[in-house]
């Protein structure tokens, strides 16, 4: 599933990178973000077996996500608006994997600590050397 995520965010940001070339970069995130919202509405009365109201039950914090996914939106456009998608997507991917890397070290909202030793560490290393090395 990650793997068709990661594609599908690819293919997205290039499609909306071209939609707001015609409309604006604030108009075509709200397309995006207008079209985002009536498939997943229809998706959860087609599937939903959770509840909407135990929203109400979770950390406030955690309801800003879809704050999150227009500021997504509109970095992932910008990006690939003034670098090729694939440096952009490569620098988003580092950038995903460092933030996750802090997030699992520290045990950040309610996630598992989890230790890095020497592995984890050169695995980084790796991944932004190979950035750079693709970005030459």
């Amino acid at each position: 599933m990650s793997i068709i995520a990661g594609s599908i965010m690819s293919i997205q940001g290039v499609f909306n990178t071209r939609l707001s070339e015609k409309t604006g970069l604030f108009e075509s995130n709200v397309i995006v973000q207008g079209t985002a919202f009536l498939a997943a509405l229809i998706i959860m009365w087609i599937f939903g077996k959770g509840s909407i109201r135990a929203a109400g039950e979770v950390n406030k914090l955690y309801l800003t996500g879809g704050l999150l996914g227009t500021a997504i939106t509109v970095t992932v456009m910008l990006g690939m608006k003034n670098l090729t998608p694939a440096t952009a997507v490569s620098i988003i991917l580092v950038s995903q994997l460092l933030t996750a890397g802090l997030i699992d070290f520290f045990g950040l909202f309610g996630t598992e600590k989890i230790v890095f030793g020497i592995r984890k560490l050169i695995g980084i290393i790796a991944m932004i050397s190979g950035m750079l090395l693709f970005k030459l």
